[in-house]
């Protein structure tokens, strides 16, 4: 089954940070088979807990997006934004219906 990250981010206190996060760690996550499906961009809030940004990548697997996560390089890359950043991070097995 696939792995997915979901990130929804509640508090962004310097853009910058969140700027040079993601330049850093994209080629990483991308060398374990993550591909971005959403960053970001125009979204229409109903209910629940409204958050400033929503983030998911697809992993080959959930043990490879957890690999990725846990990887020496991609918790440096995080270490770059995680004191001006808040955001509810999760990593999710995919479910196949047929």
């Amino acid at each position: 089954m696939k792995g997915y990250w979901v990130a929804l981010y509640t508090k962004v206190d310097n853009p910058d940070n969140l700027k040079k996060y993601a330049e850093k760690v994209t080629p990483i996550i991308r060398s374990y088979g993550g591909v971005p499906l959403v960053r970001g961009g125009k979204y229409k809030f109903y209910s629940g807990e409204e958050f400033s940004r929503t983030v998911i990548w697809e992993f080959p697997s959930f043990e490879k997006a957890e690999e990725c996560h846990n990887s020496k390089d991609y918790q440096e890359g995080w270490n770059l934004a995680k004191n001006t950043t808040e955001r509810h991070f999760q990593i999710v097995e995919g479910f196949n219906i047929e």
